[in-house]
């Protein structure tokens, strides 16, 4: 008897180590290509490691593969540190709302999106509004390589928003005169650096928080206030052929930003699902920290380590201790 006491002793410390150990299982955060993106899956994998003793790792990914990933829910990609709604509503409808795979933290910031253009071409040239890109003069203020078409970039190729900004420039009217490019985010702002360093035409997809209303003065030009009975955006995981079933002729609404994460957490790692059930970024804070590391060129986890170690007041709260 003394000896299945034993044994049973043994198999429940055993079955307890491998719960301890299903509970701590390492987190894989999602990295998409923006810089905001980049920086939150950073902040949410050091308070994991740091202040959590969980591992965490990190892996690149467009939309759809992190979303389909999540829902999957064996451990490939855990997190989407940076949902943009309405535009990933086709994915949040679907894993949060129908299949109930994926779940979202319940803070979240403001973003606005738009056309942007440098202040000189506002103050010089008097490019405003959105219709002015759709005019001939803007054919030729805007035509950075000699082709006779202006160009606007649109986003890069994998992000939800591209979609939505390849719709409105047609819509606007804009693609009779400028062409829509989607190069990578990287390419095209070095791009763009040239174009502001000469005073030359520049029109591009941007929004806030981002470092680019730190690094140019840029102004988003005006549109029409959002309204829904003109705003129909259909992606391309909803309908094969979304851009023409697609029709944009109003402004974007104000956007909300959450963080993503499967529901498996909830049992595979349960502190970390309740860390991102209460994570709460502030758009301003996403901004700084996008300068810090865009701009200045200075590396993403050091930048990272410094915001968490001076607000520990903010992290706390994240984790429940305040």
């Amino acid at each position: 008897m003394k000896h299945l006491a034993f044994a049973t002793a043994i198999a429940a410390l055993g079955a307890a180590g491998a719960t301890t150990a299903t509970a701590q299982e390492k987190v894989m955060v999602g990295e998409p290509s923006w810089p905001g993106a980049k920086i939150m899956s950073r902040i949410i994998g050091q308070v994991i490691e740091t202040r959590l003793g969980s591992e965490a790792g990190y892996a690149p990914g467009a939309n759809a593969v992190i979303f389909a990933s999540m829902d999957g829910g064996r451990g490939d990609i855990d997190v989407h540190p940076d949902v943009w709604l309405p535009n990933q509503a086709s994915f949040t409808d679907e894993y949060v709302g129908q299949k109930g795979t994926v779940a979202l933290s319940s803070g979240s910031y403001e973003g606005r999106a738009g056309i942007c253009v440098p202040n000189y071409m506002v103050e010089k040239h008097g490019i405003k509004s959105i219709f002015d890109l759709a005019t001939p003069e803007a054919q030729a203020l805007f035509d950075s390589d000699g082709d006779g078409m202006g160009e606007v970039w649109v986003g890069a190729s994998g992000w939800a928003s591209t979609n939505t900004f390849k719709v409105r420039v047609r819509d606007y009217g804009i693609e009779t005169f400028l062409t829509p490019t989607t190069e990578d985010e990287t390419v095209f702002y070095s791009r763009l650096k040239d174009l502001v360093d000469q005073e030359k035409g520049a029109a591009f997809y941007c929004y806030a928080p981002h470092y680019v209303h730190a690094l140019y003065d840029v102004t988003i030009l005006e549109e029409p206030e959002h309204d829904a009975a003109t705003y129909k955006m259909v992606q391309p995981d909803q309908d094969a052929d979304w851009y023409n079933n697609s029709h944009i002729s109003t402004g974007e609404p104000v956007k909300t930003v959450t963080v993503a994460y499967s529901s498996s957490l909830k049992d595979r790692n349960p502190a970390a699902a309740s860390f991102l059930s209460s994570i709460d970024m502030s758009a301003d804070a996403l901004s700084e920290l996008t300068y810090e590391v865009v701009v200045k060129g200075n590396e993403i986890d050091a930048v990272v380590a410094s915001w968490i170690a001076d607000n520990g007041d903010t992290v706390d709260t994240w984790l429940g201790l305040k």
